[in-house]
């Protein structure tokens, strides 16, 4: 991987080695984040907005052999920065450089069509270029990685070797080791595109491993675009749903929002996390059956309409939020389990969707075995239990950093991608473990329920899922 992670003069102030990655050949920039009780969270520092500090960023592009193509990245970086019309502004102001580099009869010296051509690059600022970053894919550039932990000071900090691993519509990062006692680094990485999701884990060592984040920022310092990345959950053994590590998915963060605004926003817990990582919700503070079936058709179509029009790979990074962003099919699947799920136990940690769906494992398992020839499924029916049963073991032999809440949002993913999630639910509402876990009142024992569920469902088995990476965990295809 093109990976490389950089010394900053603060962290060589406080005299902190940095921490090398497993080439050996990389140094992570850092600030503290051993946080004394008094001391406050990292800052976001703003990026300089000059035209030296861009001209310097592109003469730094190692892929540019001619002055021209310099000339062209250095157009490109400050369209999508919308800084283009002031920057040539600033440059054509300096009456002597003009006069130096062209004639008297120039257009660039008639001063009533300068000023209109820079006012008609204005208007380009209503819309939002990733010009320079999807044209200079092979680039190295800097990344800059800032994690907002909880304000609690015993959730604040970690005493596990904890990373981030970070993709994008360009490629995707190996995990980046966190320097210890570091909130914020820096790392050098082939363009990433525009960012879509983030994982953050840790291996759970240490006196005191357990380590709540609320969220990470990422930002690109050279083309200034910043991603935010909400998560609200406890990483460690023990604690909420056991994770040491969380998928989170991205936001770009607009250009008219800034660092403070950002900062102060980013240290208070997200209201809901726009991760498939969520919170677990009361249970007055559940949608209605009406509300589930509403958004369970929006979350369908959007996929369909993006499907039906796909052209590209990279709209892959779109599927993403609608599988796994604020009120993405994931989401919307886990209300729908949900919903009359018996969940709470009187002796015990609460039941997840996970605990369900491993238990109609272990049922479909016993009727696969079953030799009595009544109890032998039809042909069809025995594929789809076998593509269930593979997935789950799969996603337990490979999955043991996930959480119950992440193996969920992975396994509804996966099965997108399997086309099973309709074809599940009849041997699902069947099964004995469903008349045990849940009320008559769900998805899955209700008639009319399930059938609007399965329906709804049944177009998504008309096209071909290709889901990112990162969403994978590396578990291939089943067929």
């Amino acid at each position: 991987m093109a990976l490389e992670t950089d010394l900053s003069p603060s962290s060589q102030r406080h005299g902190r080695e940095g921490h090398k990655l497993p080439e050996g050949r990389s140094q992570i920039s850092s600030s503290p984040a051993s946080l004394p009780p008094n001391s406050e969270q990292p800052n976001l520092r703003p990026l300089p907005v000059s035209l030296t500090a861009d001209m310097r960023n592109v003469q730094a592009m190692t892929d540019i052999k001619t002055h021209i193509g310099y000339a062209r990245a250095w157009v490109r970086l400050s369209l999508e920065k919308k800084l283009l019309s002031r920057h040539l502004r600033t440059l054509l102001s300096d009456s002597a450089l003009l006069r130096s580099q062209y004639k008297r009869y120039a257009f660039l010296r008639c001063e009533d069509e300068k000023e209109q051509f820079l006012y008609h690059l204005l208007t380009l600022n209503a819309v939002d270029y990733f010009c320079f970053t999807n044209t200079y894919t092979g680039t190295k550039l800097p990344y800059r990685v800032v994690i907002f932990p909880s304000r609690k000071t015993s959730a604040a900090t970690t005493s596990a070797n904890s990373w981030v691993a970070v993709s994008g519509t360009l490629g995707e990062t190996s995990p980046v080791p966190i320097p210890r006692g570091a909130l914020e680094f820096l790392f050098r990485h082939k363009n990433l595109g525009i960012l879509t999701t983030l994982r953050i884990g840790h291996d759970n060592s240490g006196p005191s491993p357990k380590w709540m984040v609320e969220h990470v920022v990422v930002r690109n310092e050279v083309t200034g675009h910043t991603y935010k990345f909400p998560c609200g959950r406890w990483l460690g053994r023990g604690i909420d749903d056991d994770s040491t590590e969380r998928l989170l998915v991205g936001e770009l963060v607009p250009r008219d929002v800034d660092s403070d605004e950002l900062v102060e926003t980013c240290r208070t817990p997200p209201p809901r996390c726009h991760s498939p990582s969520v919170p677990r919700r009361s249970q007055d503070a559940r949608p209605s059956l009406a509300e589930i079936q509403h958004m369970l058709g929006d979350a369908v179509n959007s996929i369909v309409k993006l499907l039906y029009h796909r052209k590209h790979d990279k709209e892959r990074s779109t599927l993403t939020l609608l599988l796994c962003g604020e009120t993405g099919l994931v989401y919307c699947l886990e209300q729908a389990f949900l919903t009359g799920f018996k969940s709470t136990r009187l002796f015990g940690r609460n039941l997840y969707l996970w605990d369900y769906f491993l238990r109609a494992k272990e049922q479909f398992e016993a009727t696969l075995l079953d030799s009595d020839g009544d109890m032998t499924p039809h042909p069809s029916e025995k594929q789809i239990l076998h593509c269930y049963c593979n997935l789950v073991n799969q996603i337990g032999s490979t999955s043991h950093t996930l959480g119950k809440d992440g193996k969920f949002q992975l396994f509804v993913c996966l099965c997108a991608r399997e086309h099973l999630l309709s074809r599940m639910l009849t041997p699902l509402s069947l099964c004995c473990v469903t008349l045990e876990m849940y009320e008559e009142q769900s998805f899955l024992r209700s008639p009319t329920l399930l059938t609007f569920l399965r329906q709804i469902l049944e177009s998504l088995d008309e096209f071909d899922i290709v889901l990112e990476n990162s969403l994978t965990q590396g578990i291939g295809g089943t067929h």
